[in-house]
């Protein structure tokens, strides 16, 4: 027990697990939306986006956090623009920009070296890395995504299932798909010392895919989530401190691993829910494939 315990005697390891398990609560929330939006590619696209705004923010003295984050937005609008304008299925749009983005930032780093951050960090996670400050930065992101979807959650709710409709009846669609990619270029830029960014996609649809196969409620579907990322964040921390190994991966696996032990235990009946969720109100059925 003293050895399991002892990694909490080191304040880098508290700020750390206190990161990872709020930052698996963000991203299981705001991954609900994520998934049944079929927008997992963007999710990923995004956060390789991100480290291209980390590379050149840092490089010209912007403030990394708020570089990094405005690139991030001003990528998820690009590609919007590019797949309303052009014709361009979005997939490729963000395979584009996202994927020339993530190489400019490579780039950079190679010819004038790291922005100040370890960049091996910033792609893979690393607890070390963690400090105080990344604590309140994820608490306050948090706050504000549980805040925006309980003040909208009906129009959420109805932009997620019926997007078409949902603009014919008054709900502003493109508002709120601003504010979801700024809460989720925050929550990137929140947990990427902990997740690292080649690795956060996974952290936004697993815990989602893990929550549609425990129920068909839309309500219950969130916090489910939101548990779901909460304890793969805690117990991957832990994890990854006794097996020496960086905090990213470990947290994913314990996801994948919570993934395969629901998935083989809920069987047919757990599969029967990927195909369909209901909000408490009444029944919404959610394609498989994308939006």
């Amino acid at each position: 027990m003293s050895e399991l315990l002892r990694p909490f005697e080191f304040e880098f390891f508290r700020n750390g697990l206190a990161v990872a398990t709020v930052a698996g609560a963000l991203c299981g929330l705001i991954g609900v939306f994520v998934v049944l939006r079929g927008m997992s590619y963007i999710g990923h696209g995004l956060s390789h986006a991100i480290f291209g705004g980390f590379a050149a923010s840092g490089l010209i003295g912007v403030n990394v956090f708020l570089g990094a984050g405005a690139w991030g937005v001003a990528s998820a609008l690009l590609i919007g623009g590019v797949t309303r304008r052009r014709g361009i299925a979005s997939d490729a749009a963000i395979g584009v920009i996202t994927t020339a983005s993530f190489a400019l930032g490579l780039a950079l780093i190679q010819v004038y070296g790291s922005p100040g951050r370890d960049p091996e960090a910033a792609l893979f996670g690393n607890v070390l890395g963690v400090e105080r400050g990344d604590v309140w930065m994820v608490v306050a992101v948090s706050v504000a995504a549980v805040a925006l979807v309980a003040l909208r959650y009906r129009d959420l709710l109805f932009a997620t299932f019926d997007p078409e409709v949902a603009e014919v009846t008054g709900v502003r669609t493109a508002r709120l798909d601003a504010l979801l990619m700024l809460v989720l270029a925050c929550s990137i830029l929140a947990t990427m010392n902990v997740l690292g960014v080649t690795l956060i996609a996974a952290a936004l649809v697993i815990p989602a895919v893990v929550a549609r196969m425990l129920t068909t409620s839309f309500a219950r579907m969130l916090w489910l989530a939101a548990l779901v990322g909460a304890v793969s964040g805690f117990v991957g921390m832990n994890a990854s401190y006794h097996l020496d190994v960086a905090s990213g991966p470990t947290i994913v696996l314990t996801g994948a691993a919570m993934f395969t032990v629901v998935f083989t235990v809920t069987g047919i009946a757990g599969r029967r829910r990927l195909a369909g969720v209901v909000d408490h109100h009444g029944p919404v059925r959610v394609p498989l494939g994308p939006a």
